[in-house]
């Protein structure tokens, strides 16, 4: 890099590193040659300059910095000049310069008046000049430095003119060269529209900007950018046959639909097509009016009429842009709802003599929303050739650390390489779902980690300019939400009782799953993970809280976004009527991407295959696994017989459930340790003969439910105990005794066979 930075010679030309990069080198290396470092401050002065067209404090302090180091340099003292000369003309350009003219007619007064005002903007004027510079021997006539000089003196001169004027009106001999100062005020003027042209393209080219331009500077959507420069290459090529007399009966309209996921840049390229309409001078203004449902949809009838003709009115001349569009069309609208009614207006309007072709429309909204709105709208949709359909894709990771990059620069802040590796896996762990906000998302990853590092840092000092321009890994670390003290996965499984075979099965999945990464990693091939499982058991066997911690182990392992668990069952899948099943299953299918998805009783689905509602649920879950194939684990659980069938029931299910975790009873001994674990959650305990009597019953008597009735044993134990502290029985309140265990198990044994 530094050899190529020792190579840039010419402020005319771009400095061969980019801002960031500058930076990086700048906070990484222990630079001893000062030329170098004074090509490095130079290089982040170009970019400032450029990034702020404004007078610019860093940016003057790296120019000061890159004289200091190496004050004969050419290209540093080309940058410093140039950017005096800047100065010079952004000065020049906000004094009133018209209001010095004098007039011969005008008053003595009012000439004495004027000629101090004069003085006083010329005075100001050298303040902020750079007076060694102005003076400076040059042997270069032609130089863009040679009319800096010239300007100072005419600055001189005139001071030196107003002076000696304001001295005559003082000594009552009023003399005011009124010729002269005109004629060098009229030199000023001209003289600062001549410094602008002398001045470094790259300190100009920034005040005007093609729309064409400004799209392909956006991040990404390289076939989004290849169909905007064809459509404006065609609506250019429209105008220029208009001029010439030629007319297109079936001219496509300017009304556009742009569809994407949140934050793939829909707003962005509304206005920038705005920008291109005027541009082009198809639309007399490029002002953007934005809208959605709640400005347009009224509570009463007529008044969502008029307010769409209200904003429709707002946008003659320019474009109306209808944020999530779909939603004016709601499923199952009823009478209340005014969505259609809109829809209605602004149709009317786009078609009418008084308004049609005044105004392009853009609707905007997510993808399947919007096809869905516009299949059922076929007057809107008619308005909409489908060349005039723009699709956004969401943006690749590259893209998105791009995005993320440039968010931090423009507000000066700059990613170590080693907190920019850190920040990909922060955005993988938002990517889980269509509800990813793309840059927006981004974006706000950005500004919390700027937060975070302000947060953290406001109380240390910082010496160096660059503390506070850097994002390292620490500035990363964000808190994450106090989950007390389960402990691993691993370990809450480790403390699980019984479940020996379930835990060697999860160990063992576990322990695959990373030998695989690893292999992965070291660029070996892998065997493909099978993460579906299913769960067989009996009721209370623990089948729910394994899968809990199981969702914990795939995200501790790094194939799981979110680790988290929802649990669902026939009801939450399964709707009264075709076609709202597989909208159900799919919206609990969304719930649980990033993490796992629990179907308790999943054999309800099945039902000997004379089900079509569960039959529908089950063929959606297929295809939704195949979808989201790295973002989702299904867990199916039930009895192991009928699960065995609803498996082999379709094909689909069979070839990706390889994975068998059986549950078995539990025995007297583990029934036991779990009742005294239960009671001691609670601060209760009991003695050996208690424990005893229920060692026995737990031998003699088939427990149904397992740790379901376990629970309910303690808990009907303890409200046995309730009643006889409250009946006055002296006893320790935290003692389970033998009586109230007693009663607890008849209780729930009359239950259980009533």
């Amino acid at each position: 890099m530094m050899n190529e930075l020792m190579n840039w010679n010419t402020i005319d030309e771009q400095p061969p590193v980019t801002e960031v990069e500058a930076l990086r080198y700048l906070d990484q290396h222990q630079i001893d040659n000062k030329e170098q470092m004074a090509l490095l401050y130079a290089a982040l002065a170009y970019h400032r300059i450029k990034r702020h067209p404004d007078r610019d404090a860093l940016a003057d302090q790296f120019i000061d910095e890159a004289r200091i180091l190496h004050s004969n340099h050419r290209l540093v003292n080309d940058l410093y000049e140039s950017q005096q000369i800047l100065q010079a003309y952004s000065l020049l350009k906000q004094t009133p310069l018209e209001q010095w003219v004098l007039h011969e007619t005008d008053h003595d007064s009012a000439k004495a008046k004027k000629a101090r005002a004069i003085y006083d903007d010329v005075i100001k004027l050298k303040e902020k000049w750079d007076g060694e510079l102005a003076k400076k021997t040059i042997i270069d006539a032609s130089s863009r430095l040679k009319l800096y000089q010239d300007v100072y003196e005419k600055l001189e001169a005139l001071e030196e003119m107003v002076e000696d004027a304001l001295h005559s009106i003082e000594n009552r001999r009023i003399r005011i060269p009124v010729r002269e100062i005109n004629e060098r005020t009229r030199e000023l003027s001209d003289d600062q529209d001549e410094l602008y042209k002398r001045l470094p393209a790259f300190l100009t080219d920034s005040s005007q900007q093609n729309p064409l331009e400004a799209f392909d500077q956006m991040v990404g959507l390289y076939d989004v950018k290849g169909y905007i420069r064809r459509y404006y290459h065609f609506l250019k090529y429209q105008q220029r046959r208009k001029s010439f007399g030629f007319s297109m009966v079936d001219e496509p309209g300017l009304h556009m639909i742009i569809t994407g996921n949140p934050g793939t840049g829909k707003t962005t390229i509304a206005r920038l097509l705005a920008n291109i309409y005027h541009e082009l001078g198809i639309l007399d203004t490029k002002e953007v009016v934005e809208v959605n449902r709640s400005h347009l949809v009224g509570s009463y009838v007529g008044q969502s009429e008029e307010n769409t003709m209200s904003y429709v009115k707002q946008a003659i001349g320019g474009v109306l842009f209808i944020d999530e569009a779909y939603s004016l069309k709601r499923e199952g609208q009823t009478g209340n709802d005014y969505g259609q009614a809109v829809i209605d207006t602004l149709v009317s309007a786009m078609t009418s003599k008084e308004f049609g072709g005044r105004f392009a429309v853009i609707l905007a909204g997510y993808p399947e929303e919007m096809r869905q709105f516009l299949w059922s709208n076929p007057g809107l949709r008619s308005r909409f050739p489908e060349q005039n359909q723009v699709q956004l894709p969401d943006y690749q990771m590259d893209e998105l650390m791009t995005i993320a990059e440039q968010t931090a620069l423009e507000n000066d802040f700059f990613f170590t390489e080693e907190a920019l590796r850190e920040f990909t896996s922060l955005i993988d762990q938002e990517r889980v779902d269509d509800s990813f906000g793309n840059a927006r998302t981004v974006k706000n990853l950005v500004l919390k980690t700027v937060f975070q590092k302000g947060a953290n840092e406001a109380e240390r000092d910082k010496e160096h300019w660059l503390d506070h321009m850097r994002i390292s890994q620490e500035d990363l670390a964000f808190d994450t939400p106090d989950k007390g003290e389960e402990g691993s996965p691993m370990e809450r499984l480790d403390q699980l009782i019984g479940l020996q075979n379930v835990k060697e099965e999860v160990k063992k999945l576990s322990s695959f799953v990373q030998a695989q990464q690893k292999r992965k990693e070291k660029g070996y091939p892998v065997v493909p993970i099978q993460l579906h499982s299913v769960f067989s058991g009996n009721p209370g066997t623990g089948k729910t809280t394994v899968a809990d911690i199981y969702a914990g182990v795939l995200k501790q392992c790094g194939l799981l976004k979110r680790g988290h668990m929802v649990v669902v069952s026939r009801s939450d899948l399964v709707a009264g009527y075709v076609g709202q099943t597989a909208m159900k299953t799919k919206k609990k299918i969304r719930e649980a991407l990033g993490g796992v998805l629990f179907i308790d009783e999943a054999y309800s689905l099945y039902n000997g295959g004379r089900d079509d509602f569960g039959k529908e649920a089950i063929e959606t879950l297929v295809d939704e696994m195949t979808k989201h194939n790295e973002n989702l684990v299904v867990v199916l659980a039930g009895y192991q017989r009928e699960m065995e069938q609803l498996v082999e029931s379709n094909p689909g299910l069979s070839s990706r459930f390889k994975k068998y975790f059986q549950f078995p009873d539990y025995d007297e001994r583990e029934l036991l340790d779990m009742t005294h674990y239960l009671a001691s959650e609670f601060g209760y305990h009991f003695n050996e003969w208690t424990e005893a009597f229920l060692l026995e019953k737990f031998k003699d008597y088939a427990v149904r439910g397992n740790g379901r009735f376990i629970h309910n044993l303690v808990n009907e134990a303890i409200q046995f105990q309730a009643i006889r502290i409250i009946d006055g029985e002296e006893t320790d309140m935290n003692e389970l005794e033998l009586n109230d265990l007693e009663q607890a198990w008849n209780t729930l044994r009359r239950e259980s066979s009533s």
